[in-house]
């Protein structure tokens, strides 16, 4: 497609998240943080378009970029590259223009990537895949499984992505996670990655568990099952819907019973020493905040990410 920024696309003219340069003025930064400000796959409420453009906006509030626990900020490590270009009304042709410019990236940049709806994730995990050579575990923190086969009667969209992957051989299913499931579903779509031997912790099972302590069976479990040398290279996927809408109102599905922001942060905190290659955060819609909750969580969550990583420098 030709290169035309539509109005919804950040420039980073303006400051990117945390208010970091350009990677076009710095660009052999070790952290690259992009846009895919993508939502023509939603089922329900579109929006998330937008997502890119709040979270780094919310993202100027985290002052300096020291993290609390981890003592360091991303900031000096760390540049933004805009938002992709890309068309915004076929998803066959915005995975045709997101696969090279996220190959990219990911060639060069440890990346956190801004969505979006969560179809964007199939398109990284491919890019990662051919750059890496091999299956990749995956960390995903979800209220939807997003394991069924079609898509409301479409081959893809943001509820398959799973299921595709792991046809396509880009996850290894006995190291996959899912976090926070719990939206309605047959048992063969909800259980799915279970049944192929992955790992599921539902919203259902984890209510009352926030602090270290209170989670350490589950964050034992997880490390043991990826290895904390990297087994295999780890992605994460959050999609904001992971949260309770109480925490994150403004996404396309929400849905309650979720998780909190505590218990977010507790197991990205704990889990910052894996082996993780990259990370995306789907499904922030602004449209449909309250006093910029979900755009103000989002920032966080990525930010702890960033912190967590540079911590292992």
């Amino acid at each position: 497609m030709s290169d035309y920024t539509f109005a919804f696309q950040t420039s980073t003219t303006h400051a990117g998240f945390l208010k970091v340069p350009s990677l076009a003025s710095r660009p052999d930064a070790r952290f690259v943080v992009a846009g895919i400000p993508w939502d023509g796959a939603t089922s329900n409420r579109p929006g998330a378009r937008f997502g890119p453009y709040e979270i780094r906006r919310a993202s100027h509030m985290l002052c300096d970029g020291t993290h609390p626990l981890f003592h360091v900020s991303p900031m000096s490590a760390t540049a933004d590259a805009g938002d992709l270009t890309l068309p915004n009304t076929s998803l066959p042709a915005m995975r045709a223009a997101l696969a090279p410019q996220a190959a990219a990236l990911i060639a060069r940049h440890h990346m956190a990537w801004l969505g979006g709806d969560h179809s964007v994730t199939l398109s990284l995990l491919r890019a990662y895949r051919a750059h890496l050579g091999r299956p990749l575990a995956l960390v995903h923190f979800d209220a939807h499984c997003d394991t069924w086969s079609d898509h409301f009667g479409e081959p893809s969209g943001h509820g398959t992505w799973v299921y595709e992957a792991l046809a396509e051989g880009l996850i290894d299913p006995e190291r996959t996670v899912q976090i926070g499931i719990r939206s309605s579903a047959v048992r063969d779509t909800s259980r799915y990655v279970a049944d192929r031997g992955g790992l599921i912790y539902t919203a259902r099972e984890l209510r009352g568990l926030e602090n270290p302590t209170q989670l350490r069976g589950v964050i034992e479990t997880v490390r043991q099952r990826l290895g904390a040398g990297g087994l295999a290279p780890i992605y994460l996927s959050l999609d904001i819907d992971c949260l309770d809408p109480a925490f994150a109102p403004a996404t396309g599905t929400p849905e309650p019973g979720g998780l909190t922001t505590a218990q977010v942060l507790t197991l990205l905190e704990e889990w910052h020493d894996l082996g993780f290659v990259g990370m995306d955060l789907c499904e922030v819609a602004p449209p449909y905040d309250h006093a910029e909750l979900t755009s103000n969580v989002a920032a966080t969550l990525v930010w702890t990410y960033l912190s967590g990583q540079c911590s292992r420098s």
